[in-house]
């Protein structure tokens, strides 16, 4: 075990998600919300509910609500 400074508690190395790459297709990004619901350990119904409303439009919209939720997380590039 290491004892850290406090600030590192509050760093964190965001993911990255190129928009143009195949990690930034629809399918994709729907699984990374999933991981990162689960990892956040969101409950099932507020799980589904996210997914509805990403899939209820366009790929503007999905990317919109993912970022609109797991902006802290993830940086989307276009």
């Amino acid at each position: 075990m290491a004892i850290k400074d406090r600030k590192e508690l509050f760093r964190r190395e965001k993911f990255k998600i190129d928009c143009q790459g195949p990690e930034g297709n629809a399918h994709a990004i729907i699984g990374y919300a999933r991981y990162l619901m689960r990892q956040l350990e969101w409950p099932l119904d507020r799980q589904e509910l996210l997914i509805q409303e990403m899939l209820a439009s366009d790929y503007e919209n999905l990317i919109q609500v993912f970022d609109k939720h797991f902006g802290d997380y993830v940086d989307l590039y276009r």
